[in-house]
């Protein structure tokens, strides 16, 4: 049974987040789906994005462990990363999808994690683990150690299965199951990015 904050994290999911679409619609891993599920206009009011962000650090928190910064791949990461250090007093980064072309040439904004840190991997809504396993492959190049990852909601079994594979605990707040949905099966040639 969950507890009060992931109950009350997983209705903002059903009632904000779950929309049924009449037609199917391509997913970013290139399955196709009629349920479509927004964590970023359902977590927009901050009373709802710290109902998710206490959830997590309770999750995390209650699986003894620690980490120094919360962050992930821009823009599922976002406001949960922010969030996260906010309500458990951390730090937080951001990961770009490309490295900038410009100034400091960053991948990574806010903190700059490195040897030493423990890091929080956070994504707002995860299919295949794509862009979470994205943003592991750049930290990791830093130095710094992923002590867990967690996602809102995930619509598939592909993430938790590659989370254990590398021997990372994996918190999926919502499951395909526990929001009613069925389960994305991604296509056949959707393949993984390293997370080297």
């Amino acid at each position: 049974m969950p507890s009060q904050l992931r109950a009350g994290l997983q209705q903002i999911l059903r009632t904000k987040a779950l929309s049924r679409r009449d037609e199917e619609m391509q997913l970013a891993c290139g399955a196709m789906s009629r349920d479509f599920i927004d964590g970023k206009e359902a977590f927009a009011a901050w009373q709802d994005l710290k109902v998710a962000c206490d959830a997590i650090v309770e999750a995390v928190g209650a699986a003894g462990i620690e980490f120094d910064a919360a962050g992930g791949l821009t823009l599922g990461a976002d406001a949960l990363a922010v969030g996260i250090a906010a309500v458990s007093n951390k730090q937080w980064f951001i990961v770009r999808k490309q490295q900038k072309g410009r100034g400091t040439r960053r991948r990574i904004e806010g903190l700059q994690v490195g040897s030493g840190d423990r890091v929080l991997l956070v994504e707002d809504v995860v299919t295949t683990g794509g862009s979470i396993l994205d943003a592991l492959g750049a930290v990791r190049r830093t130095g710094a150690e992923v002590v867990a990852a967690v996602t809102l909601a995930d619509r598939g079994d592909t993430a938790t299965d590659a989370f254990a594979d590398l021997g990372i605990p994996y918190f999926p707040m919502a499951t395909y199951a526990d929001l009613g949905i069925d389960p994305v099966v991604p296509p056949p040639m959707a393949e993984a990015p390293s997370t080297e």
